[in-house]
């Protein structure tokens, strides 16, 4: 039995919208992702090429905060205490990562800047958290982060009132970037046998 015509269209347009929210399911990480980089929503940090132009008077503490998320066997810390450094003044801070695990682990950090309303005014110049870590089994290191406070935070006067800006990471597991790996390195099974 065949369909009619408006069942055929019905179904068509089901179909479709399926879909695409399936695809907009894929996308809207990365999509949020984005956002949040470019608008500096929810203490979203931005990123530089270059340190600032100029430096003021005005000082701000910078607060360093480490969380591993649950499934990570790493132990996640900053390596130094708080900043105070100027507004536009260069800062480098150091991280410290150790994989507990006996098999190699990547971790990805997820970023963000207390108070939120600071996060587009919060500069990254060069980060650990711009590409995936991967430490082998019980190796220790020391990633870096520079970063400075755009000195446009003085002509904003909703921030008159920022004298410490916290900087919050939380690394999670990279199961995918882990199989990835794997696949990678292991021996072929096709091997031609003579």
């Amino acid at each position: 039995m065949m369909m009619t015509d408006p069942k055929r269209r019905t179904v068509m347009i089901t179909l479709g919208a399926i879909g695409a929210m399936t695809t907009l399911v894929a996308v809207s990480p990365q999509l949020y992702r984005t956002f949040c980089q470019v608008t500096g929503w929810g203490g979203t940090t931005q990123r530089a090429d270059t340190a600032a132009g100029e430096v003021l008077d005005r000082t701000i503490t910078i607060r360093f905060d480490a969380t591993t998320a649950k499934g990570l066997p790493w132990r996640f810390t900053p390596a130094q205490g708080p900043q105070t450094l100027h507004v536009g003044e260069t800062g480098l801070a150091y991280y410290e990562a150790a994989n507990t695990a006996d098999y190699p682990v990547i971790g990805t950090a997820s970023y963000n800047v207390q108070p939120a309303k600071a996060g587009p005014y919060f500069m990254k110049v060069a980060c650990f958290c711009f590409t995936e870590q991967l430490l082998q089994p019980h190796e220790t290191v020391k990633m870096p982060v520079t970063f400075f406070v755009d000195p446009s935070i003085a002509d904003d006067p909703s921030m008159d009132d920022v004298r410490e800006i916290t900087l919050s990471y939380i690394f999670y597991r990279n199961e995918r970037a882990e199989e990835k790996m794997t696949q990678a390195t292991a021996p072929s099974e096709t091997a031609a046998v003579y």
